[in-house]
């Protein structure tokens, strides 16, 4: 196990109605000015947005607006909500909606109060002052209602990128799994696959002797593969719900990364395509990480092998182990595609005349030089040849 440092001070308030509270947990953590940032329609059709007004109002806390953020969240709403929080002097922004929502909020929190262009957080700049943030979690994927994580889409190139810092860790993040159980078998499918896809990230590691987060990992992949069914055939399960969400929170809050080297490619590889083809992250992942972990498996056969064994229940065959390891990346795909993920290109809606432009961005675009890092490092070919996996 490498030396680590770890911080994860948000206040989570989680269960039924608990989005009532929302101005007392504002007032708690000084916010006198707030942003409400939200993304569609459906956060207005359900009444969880007035919920939310009447709350901060009960409260005394005053609030602006703004809508529209998008599935792969834009740089442009990012730049609207910077210039809105400075013309009102918000000294908070509350995030209503999902993974997309709050990654923009984090944006705006962080580009408020920064001198330049907040895109340069996006590009290797830590994230060391901010705005509060506040989060009111309307689907369980992306986790970042618990990490100090963002990713955001600059439209002019349409590069996908993230940023990092302690300081967009929400202040505080309101969890009640009836949120979500208006979601579309689909979205839920993909938040589910998002969640197993940050898990995957830290247990591909070349740290040695990381026994506890090896555990923890496999057992919240566990909790998705029995959750998982049981939330797909039933969507308003409270239960499996409830035990999704807060699966998602521990998979990105980093509690299961610490100490050891992550990987990342699969998201990397996923993002031009989610950029490109403005698909769903969770279905992208779902048509990437079979492709990535069958590329890459070789160089940890025994790695691959432990996941098959302890989280799929594959026999080892000791006398073959590569075999036991492509079962496991076999029974992942087959869970997949039991919960309705797409698992190639012409599902995903990609092309394979686009690898050449989906390369030239994830090797090259806005800074990179020619190779993405991680458990592997993959250069130009590397990825070509992992695109091509996926049609």
């Amino acid at each position: 196990m490498e030396n680590f440092t770890f911080y994860s001070p948000t206040f989570f308030a989680f269960g039924k109605d608990t989005e009532n509270d929302a101005g007392k947990y504002v007032k708690r953590f000084g916010g006198s000015k707030v942003l409400i940032h939200y993304g569609g329609g459906s956060v207005v059709r359900s009444g969880l947005l007035d919920r939310v007004k009447k709350s901060l109002e009960e409260a005394g806390i005053s609030f602006v607006t703004l809508g529209g953020v998008k599935p792969n969240p834009r740089s442009g709403l990012v730049y609207d909500g910077i210039e809105l929080c400075r013309k009102e002097k918000v000294d908070f922004v509350l995030a209503v909606g999902g993974g997309s929502v709050i990654d923009s909020s984090k944006a705006i929190a962080a580009g408020t109060i920064y001198d330049g262009d907040f895109w340069d957080f996006y590009t290797g700049k830590r994230i060391e002052e901010a705005l509060p943030i506040g989060t009111i979690l309307t689907i369980a994927a992306a986790g970042s209602e618990g990490s100090p994580d963002s990713v955001i889409t600059k439209e002019e190139g349409m590069f996908k990128r993230g940023a990092s810092g302690d300081a967009i860790r929400p202040k505080f993040s309101i969890l009640n799994p009836a949120l979500t159980q208006t979601l579309p078998a689909y979205q839920t499918a993909a938040g589910i696959t998002d969640i197993m896809a940050h898990l995957h990230e830290r247990y591909l590691t070349n740290s040695k002797d990381v026994e506890v987060t090896d555990r923890l990992i496999e057992g919240l992949l566990l909790t998705m593969i029995h959750e998982g069914p049981r939330v797909i055939e039933n969507p308003d399960n409270y239960e499996a719900r409830a035990n999704i969400m807060w699966a998602g929170m521990m998979a990105h809050n980093n509690s299961c990364g610490v100490g050891r080297s992550q990987d990342w490619n699969s998201h990397n590889i996923e993002h031009e395509l989610s950029a490109l083809y403005d698909c769903a992250h969770g279905a992208g992942l779902a048509v990437t990480m079979p492709a990535v972990f069958k590329y890459v498996y070789k160089h940890d056969v025994s790695r691959f092998a432990k996941l098959a064994t302890r989280v799929w229940g594959c026999q080892m065959d000791f006398d073959d182990p590569e075999r036991t390891a492509l079962e496991g990346i076999a029974a992942l795909e087959n869970f997949l595609k039991s919960i309705g993920m797409p698992l190639n290109f012409a599902e995903l809606g990609a092309k394979e005349e686009d690898i050449p432009t989906l390369v030239k961005a994830l090797c090259y675009g806005d800074g990179r030089t020619g190779s993405i890092s991680g458990f592997v490092t993959l250069d130009e070919e590397d990825c070509t040849k992992i695109y091509k996996m996926m049609i």
